[in-house]
């Protein structure tokens, strides 16, 4: 994309040309999941364990905080168990930049983010920190690392971090959380009416109307009686957007020409800046690894979105015979990867061959489970678990089934039906730091909250004031279970996968349910050839049903997934992993009537 406003270029990386008038191929697909993660990536990490301070102190975050937080680590033997990143997060920087580079807040971090950083590797303990792409942070400051890149991932590498969460208010090219709504424009295709080419003799070859004759691509644009309209990508930052399937729209027509060569194509357009109506449109000639692309550009603002007007002439190239021309606008996608891509590119040349995990926190907007694991670790899939963040004394509130996404539930709810696109060549779904230890939050539900991230290979990032636990206390036995963690962290780095869910859905991996009232069992395979089962009640009252799953059915719906020691076993061993009560298997699993928001995870261990 372009802009009249600020000018980017990475001079380093000319493919990262932040000017969007030349995107780099890699971000530019008809679908941003083809391709590969880019070649400086580090794969195969586990899901990220640690704390971040947002849920815990808000903006209130310190240093003094933050080196308790690091003393209550070795304390507690959380570095034992695998929990290693302490993660600053919004509320840390200056308010101003200063020559361009950001700065430490000066009361509450008077020593510098490096003398932070030396305390806490000084315990063995690695150490993150959060910006964001737009001009601002979510909490206002104006330090946003947007055409900042190098400069930011040279003070990171200065400060010697290991973790970079990147979020994403106030960004130029979207209607993100706190920007201008009007950017709409950039995210969506203006309204389409019709469309024709003529040739280089002016004869027109190709005369259609785009509700008549156009085909519609993907899931979301829509005709109504006059056009097509929402030629762009679904918003997925609220409940309710499944994550999958395409989650784009394009406007496609067959063109027949008579001989190879330059055409012109004039479109019928409205422009808007709402969402589902834009100024931005791409035009490409065939599809996948055969696209060519002859415009990515605003067209001219015309004064409503149903005041139509002709573009002016876009030359294209067809072939003799069929071609496919597709009318789109996948920027949603490709603006936000070339911003994260500009940080991660940042950090290569800063620190070449750095460790540095980094944290997409884009709230599912751009459906980065679609293109995250180009760049990116791991990528929150909704907005953020609470709104009632604690402070120094508050713990703060967390909740168990609000139907928006501050809830335990509603993250659940979106983040179990994308096992597939989670993986140690990919990275992992992020449904935000755990509400674990917050107000609102039971004990049960604090159990089952675990169990849920350790399932679905979510990064375990706690967020609660750790001086409020004890070693044996009952909010430090779930985050220690040791067996539990085990699951998250296992060597196959495979996502849970829901097998059976008493809604009685068909394809219960892939519907997106957001009703509570049911209860839910997931399976996943381990790197020992044994398989994790849970079930999960999501509903607020008991289940007073018993349920019997076979071997087979779990082999059945585990697919080419099931672990080979797995299907060859003679009998089976199972292990309650709260309980660590151990059975012996009969011919089918029998899971008892459960609690209100209660779980049980069992380990189904191969006997040979």
């Amino acid at each position: 994309m372009y802009s009249k406003q600020e000018p980017r270029t990475n001079r380093e990386y000319p493919e990262m040309d932040l000017n969007y008038e030349n995107t780099h191929s890699s971000f530019a697909a008809e679908n941003p999941a083809e391709g590969k993660a880019f070649p400086e990536k580090k794969l195969g990490r586990l899901p990220a364990m640690g704390w971040n301070s947002w849920n815990a102190f808000g903006t209130g975050n310190t240093a003094a905080l933050t080196k308790q937080m690091a003393d209550c680590f070795i304390q507690l033997g959380l570095d034992k168990l695998g929990y290693k990143y302490l993660v600053l997060d919004d509320g840390c920087y200056g308010a101003e930049r200063v020559n361009g580079r950001l700065t430490n807040e000066s009361v509450k971090f008077p020593q510098g983010f490096k003398d932070l950083a030396n305390y806490i590797h000084s315990k063995g303990l690695k150490f993150g920190m959060y910006n964001d792409i737009g001009t601002n942070l979510c909490a206002g400051s104006a330090v946003g690392t947007c055409g900042f890149e190098d400069l930011d991932a040279q003070s990171y590498a200065d400060w010697d971090i290991d973790f970079l969460k990147v979020d994403n208010c106030y960004y130029l090219w979207d209607n993100a959380t706190f920007s201008n709504s009007e950017n709409a424009k950039y995210s969506y295709a203006p309204n389409i009416k019709s469309m024709k080419i003529t040739n280089a003799q002016d004869s027109i070859i190709a005369e259609y109307n785009a509700v008549e004759f156009g085909k519609l691509a993907g899931l979301r644009a829509e005709k109504n009686a006059e056009y097509v309209t929402k030629i762009g990508t679904f918003d997925g930052t609220n409940t309710g957007t499944t994550p999958v399937g395409p989650r784009y729209g394009e406007l496609i027509f067959n063109i027949t020409a008579p001989e190879s060569g330059q055409y012109n194509l004039f479109v019928e357009y409205a422009s808007g800046k709402e969402e589902g109506c834009g100024q931005w449109l791409q035009v490409a000639v065939g599809k996948g690894k055969n696209e060519n692309r002859f415009f990515d550009d605003l067209l001219p603002e015309t004064k409503d979105n149903t005041s139509f007007q002709q573009s002016n002439a876009i030359k294209i190239h067809l072939e003799k015979g069929e071609n496919i021309l597709r009318l789109m606008n996948h920027r949603r996608q490709e603006n936000v990867l070339t911003a994260y891509g500009a940080m991660f590119y940042g950090l290569q040349k800063a620190k070449p061959n750095n460790d540095i995990v980094l944290s997409i926190c884009e709230w599912g907007k751009t459906h980065p489970q679609n293109w995250g694991f180009k760049v990116g670790d791991s990528w929150r899939i909704l907005n953020d678990i609470t709104f009632c963040v604690g402070s120094d004394g508050n713990p703060g509130k967390g909740e168990w089934g609000n139907p928006g996404t501050q809830s335990i539930a509603s993250q659940y709810n979106k983040c179990v039906i994308m096992d597939e696109f989670a993986g140690l060549t990919r990275g992992w779904n992020d449904p935000d730091m755990m509400v674990i230890g917050m107000n609102g939050i039971t004990t049960t539900m604090s159990k089952t909250h675990m169990s849920m991230w350790c399932m679905m290979n979510s990064p375990l990032m706690l967020g609660l004031d750790l001086r409020r636990i004890q070693i044996g206390d009952e909010l430090y036995n779930i985050i220690a279970n040791k067996e539990l963690i085990a699951l998250n962290q296992d060597a196959l780095g495979i996502q849970a996968k829901r097998i059976w869910t008493s809604t009685g859905a068909q394809m219960p991996d892939k519907e997106y349910i957001t009703n509570n009232n049911r209860y839910d069992v997931l399976a996943k395979p381990l790197s020992d050839g044994s398989v994790a089962l849970s079930l999960f009640n999501l509903s607020e009252t008991e289940n007073t049903q018993k349920l019997a799953l076979a071997v087979d059915f779990i082999k059945e719906k585990l697919g080419e997934k099931v672990p080979q020691l797995f299907t060859q076993a003679k009998s089976y061993k199972v292990k309650d992993l709260w309980t660590n009560a151990e059975t012996s298997l009969g011919e089918e699993i029998i899971f008892p009537p459960i609690a209100p928001c209660d779980s049980i995870v069992l380990k189904i261990i191969p006997q040979f």
